[in-house]
């Protein structure tokens, strides 16, 4: 598959890249060329955030960061269907997109729609950072994983 280039074409490419771990039925060999490519998409030295994340933001500062990341969440769940359905706005700065979209599927026969909205700055083809919100409690209903974050979110509490 060929390297994108452009910032909408990179961030694109993330979302697709985690769609198929997600989506499809890949062989071992298959999920560790698409986790390869995937954090290729990112600078070596990157700044990913999850502002939303429910059970804190954790920076993402390296490839292999990104690539534990991703090999232990998207590449673990499983969807009938996973896609993403938007658009990427451009900006003022040549560097940065806005890239709105919905993370579109079905679980279990069940469908839904998650959205989320990346703002990413891409330089030489890669991200140098990122901004990612997602929905996430909208992403744990989506794979009947609502009793486990609401579990996770209560072992963190002080109260």
């Amino acid at each position: 598959m060929p390297q994108p280039y452009t910032p909408a074409e990179v961030v694109q490419a993330v979302a697709a890249g985690v769609s198929r771990l997600i989506a499809d039925e890949l062989t071992e060999h298959e999920r560790e060329a698409e986790l390869d490519h995937l954090t290729g998409l990112y600078a070596e030295q990157t700044d990913v955030r999850h502002p939303f994340a429910p059970l804190g933001d954790t920076p993402l500062r390296t490839r292999a960061e990104l690539r534990r990341h991703f090999a232990g969440g998207p590449a673990q769940a499983r969807a009938d269907r996973f896609e993403p359905v938007g658009h990427v706005h451009e900006t003022a700065d040549p560097e940065v997109v806005v890239f709105e979209f919905d993370y579109v599927g079905s679980f279990g026969g069940r469908p839904f729609a998650v959205p989320c909205t990346f703002v990413s700055r891409v330089r030489d083809g890669v991200i140098v950072e990122s901004r990612d919100y997602i929905d996430h409690l909208g992403m744990a209903r989506a794979f009947g994983r609502l009793n486990g974050l609401v579990t996770a979110l209560a072992a963190g509490s002080s109260s």
